[in-house]
C-alpha cells in the first residue's frame, strides 16, 4: 500500500543529467524483422533550473532509438540551441522561459530558443521543431546539431512545430504565430517542396494574439485555430502571465483554400475551447472534418489574474470540429466523440489529410493531471469508435503513440505502434512495440533502458534506406 502511495506522488517530468549511448539493449519479446530504422523523440530536458520556468520552455533533448534486424540501440543528445551554448559556457541558467532573460544574462543574447518539441524528416534533413523559431538541422544517426534550417533565406520567424506533410505530393505545409515578433497576432504560412524548396511565405493578422500549437491541413484547404490562450505583452511586461486563459474571447478558426491566399479567409466562430493537438482532417463534399483533443478550459495555463483554470474542464477529449462551407453559417460544430481523457493523437500519416480509417492516442487516468497520468492507449475507428484500450500498470505513464506501416504498400492501420513507456516502481523507461490493430494484446516486444526518458512531447520515425 505504501509502495503504490509512493508511486503516484511520482512523476517523469524531471531533466535527466547526462548524455548517453547504449549500443546493445535488452529486448523482451521479438522485435519485428521488417521494423528497421530510428525512432527520434523530442521533450524538454533542462540544462539548469530556472526560477518559474514553465515546463514547456525546458532545452531540447533527443532521445534516438535505432532498430534494426532485431537488435536495437540508443543514444540522447541535447539540441545544442544559441542558448543551451551560451548557458553550458556560463554553467548556470540565462533564460526564465518564454524569451525572457534573466538579469544576469549578456545584453547581446537574444535567441532563447530550445528546439524541444517535435522532430521530422522531410526532404532529406532531419529537423528538431519548436514553434517560436526556425527549424534546427540535425544529424541523422549521431544527433549533432547543424544549426538554424531557413530554407536558403526564404523563411523566417517562428515555425510551426506541428507541420503538415501531404501524402500525395510530399508539400510540407507550415505556419508561425507572434509572426511579427512576441506576443503579436500575426501569423505565417507557408510551404516547402519534396525537394525541399521553400515554395511559399506569406503573413496575416489573426483575431487576437493566440499561442496556436497545431493547426489542420486537408487535401484542398488549411485551417487556422485561434482559440484562448491569448498573448499579451502589457501583462508580460508587468510581471504578469504572458499566456493566460481568457475564454471571452471565444474561439475562432479561419478556413483558406491551399491555392488561395489570406485574403481569402473566412473565420468561423465557436464556443471557447482550447485544443493543443489534430488527429487528422478531410473534406466531405462541402463541408470539412477534423478530429481534435479539445479542452473546455486550458490546462497549464492560468487566467490573467494568476488564478488557475478548472481541473474538471482541463482535460482533452476527442472531439469532432465540422464546417460547413456552403456559406450557411459562420458557425462551427463541436461534437464530442468520446468522454475519455487523452493526448497525443496519432494516425497512419499516409492518410493525413484524407479520410483515415484508423487513429490513436494516449488515454489517461482523469483523476490526476492531464499531462502525468498518461497511461494508456486508445485506438479508435474513423468516427471515433473505440477498437481497443490498452492500461500499463499503475503508476506507469506512456508517450505519444506513433505508427510504423508494415510496408509503403500496406493497407491502412498494418503496422506497428512505438511508444515510450516510464516503469514508476523501476524509475526508467522502455519503447513498446505494438501490434497496431491489437493494441490490447498488449506490447509484442519491449525495449529496455537502464535508465529513464522523461517525457517529452513529438517524435517520428525515420526508415532505414
Amino acid at each position: 500500500m505504501q509502495h503504490d502511495a509512493i508511486t503516484e506522488r511520482r512523476n517523469n517530468i524531471a531533466p535527466i543529467p547526462f548524455e548517453a549511448d547504449a549500443p546493445f539493449l535488452k529486448i523482451v519479446g521479438e522485435l519485428p524483422r521488417e521494423l528497421n530504422g530510428t525512432l527520434y523523440r523530442n521533450g524538454p530536458n533542462p540544462q539548469f533550473d530556472s526560477p518559474g520556468a514553465h515546463w514547456f520552455v525546458g532545452d531540447g533533448m533527443l532521445h534516438a532509438f535505432h532498430i534494426e534486424n532485431g537488435r536495437a540501440s540508443y543514444r540522447n543528445r541535447w539540441v545544442r540551441t544559441p542558448k543551451w551554448l551560451a548557458e553550458h559556457d556560463a554553467g548556470r541558467a540565462l533564460f526564465g522561459g518564454f524569451g525572457r532573460k534573466l538579469p544576469h544574462a549578456p545584453a547581446n543574447l537574444t535567441d532563447g530558443g530550445v528546439a524541444n518539441t517535435n522532430i521530422i524528416f522531410h526532404a532529406g534533413k532531419l529537423l528538431a521543431l519548436e514553434e517560436a523559431h526556425l527549424p534546427t538541422e540535425i544529424e541523422p544517426g549521431t544527433l549533432a546539431t547543424r544549426g538554424y534550417h531557413n530554407y536558403l533565406g526564404r523563411v523566417a520567424g517562428s515555425f510551426t512545430a506541428h507541420p503538415k506533410i501531404d501524402p500525395l505530393t510530399g508539400e510540407l505545409v507550415f505556419f508561425g504565430y507572434n509572426a511579427a515578433g512576441p506576443l503579436t497576432p500575426a501569423l505565417s504560412y507557408g510551404s516547402i517542396d519534396a525537394s525541399g524548396k521553400a515554395t511559399r511565405f506569406e503573413r496575416f493578422e489573426a483575431p487576437y494574439a493566440s499561442m496556436v500549437h497545431d493547426f489542420i491541413v486537408t487535401a484542398n484547404h488549411v485551417l487556422f485555430p485561434i482559440l484562448p490562450i491569448t498573448g499579451s505583452m502589457e501583462r508580460a511586461m508587468s510581471g504578469r502571465p504572458p499566456y493566460a486563459w481568457e475564454p471571452d474571447k471565444g474561439a475562432y478558426v479561419g478556413v483558406m483554400k491551399r491555392s488561395g491566399t489570406a485574403k481569402d479567409i473566412v473565420w468561423f466562430r465557436a464556443e471557447a475551447c482550447y485544443v493543443f493537438h489534430v488527429m487528422n482532417a478531410w473534406e466531405d463534399g462541402d463541408r470539412i472534418v477534423a478530429d481534435v483533443m479539445q479542452f473546455e478550459e486550458a490546462p497549464l495555463f492560468p487566467h490573467p489574474d494568476g488564478r488557475p483554470t478548472d481541473p474538471e474542464k482541463s482535460r482533452a477529449r476527442h472531439c469532432r470540429w465540422t464546417f460547413d462551407l456552403s456559406g450557411n453559417t459562420d458557425r462551427f460544430q463541436q461534437t464530442y466523440l468520446d468522454d475519455l481523457t487523452g493526448e497525443f493523437p496519432r494516425i497512419d500519416d499516409r492518410r493525413a489529410g484524407l479520410k483515415s480509417r484508423h487513429g490513436w492516442y494516449a488515454c489517461a487516468n482523469p483523476k490526476l493531471p492531464m499531462f502525468g497520468a498518461l497511461s494508456g492507449i486508445v485506438h479508435v475507428d474513423g468516427n471515433g469508435r473505440r477498437l481497443g484500450h490498452y492500461l500499463l500498470p499503475a503508476g506507469d505513464t506512456i508517450s505519444e503513440p506513433v505508427f510504423v506501416e508494415r510496408s509503403k504498400d500496406a493497407a491502412e492501420g498494418d503496422g506497428w505502434l512505438l511508444a515510450v513507456i516510464w516503469r514508476a516502481r523501476e524509475n526508467r523507461s522502455d519503447l513498446a512495440v505494438f501490434n497496431a490493430t491489437d493494441i490490447e494484446a498488449g506490447p509484442a516486444a519491449l525495449v529496455q533502458l537502464g535508465h529513464r526518458v522523461p517525457d517529452g512531447f513529438h517524435g517520428n520515425w525515420v526508415g532505414a534506406g
